[in-house]
């Protein structure tokens, strides 16, 4: 489980805007090769399943 900050798309940050979350980690990286640690995503499902995108630096474990 982790804690964190959604990741907005630079075109979507007009009407759209980052949200605090805790969710359990599906996937981490950027799907891309050659992408750095500063860039790598996290994907993580909330509680009522949807997934949201984070960056990898922006999240954090979450409390037990």
């Amino acid at each position: 489980m982790v804690t964190g900050t959604t990741y907005v798309e630079p075109a979507e940050r007009g009407h759209t805007a980052p949200q605090e979350f805790t969710g359990e980690v599906v996937q981490i990286g950027s799907g891309w090769a050659g992408v750095d640690v500063p860039n790598a995503y996290l994907w993580a499902r909330l509680p009522s399943g949807l997934e949201v995108k984070a960056l990898l630096h922006d999240c954090r474990r979450a409390a037990r």
